[in-house]
């Protein structure tokens, strides 16, 4: 097995399904969120955090953080900040370091239609039943998805106006509560 897929690559069960997870539009919306009642203050440790001086990490709702890893799956980061991920965005919503997918430099276009993504996280998915939320994600990449990818997954597009929202963590808990035992 190639060593970028699969669970060679990732801790945990491996049985559990995965999440993947974008940044860019899930967890930092292009409009900013209201201030929720769980937003740090600006105290010392957040001025730490935000050396990167990206304006827009205020827009991170630390809540999602706690509400990911309640669906009790495994987390990997899908996403173009790559490790960078574990590093600046982990911290500030409460998430352990995370797999990471490293993105070939190497693949080629994708079909017409197809997200460039979607080939390769079905790939590194290695079988697994997966959720997928990115904010990119259309109908011919599920279409794609359902043929070439030999278990149940969710391809969950997240408005990147708004991010991840309650309505995109309940349809997560519906498909994880549908997975039989022979998806597992």
């Amino acid at each position: 097995m190639d060593p970028r897929y699969g669970s060679s690559v990732i801790a945990g069960r491996a049985d559990s399904p995965l999440i993947f997870v974008d940044v860019d539009g899930p967890l930092i919306p292009f409009r900013a969120r209201r201030v929720s009642r769980q937003r740090p203050s600006r105290g010392a440790d957040v001025r730490l955090l935000d050396r990167t001086g990206n304006p827009l990490l205020d827009r991170l709702e630390p809540d999602d953080g706690r509400m990911l890893l309640a669906l009790g799956c495994q987390l990997v980061w899908a996403t173009t900040w790559m490790a960078e991920a574990n590093e600046v965005i982990s911290p500030r919503l409460g998430l352990p370091d995370l797999p990471v997918v490293e993105w070939p430099d190497d693949d080629g276009d994708p079909e017409h239609g197809l997200h460039w993504k979607t080939a390769f996280l079905t790939r590194w998915a290695a079988g697994r039943p997966f959720v997928w939320l990115d904010d990119e994600i259309g109908d011919a990449d599920r279409r794609w998805v359902a043929a070439h990818h030999p278990v149940r997954a969710l391809l969950q597009r997240v408005d990147p106006y708004v991010g991840l929202a309650e309505a995109d963590f309940s349809a997560v808990r519906r498909w994880i509560g549908q997975i039989g035992a022979t998806d597992r």
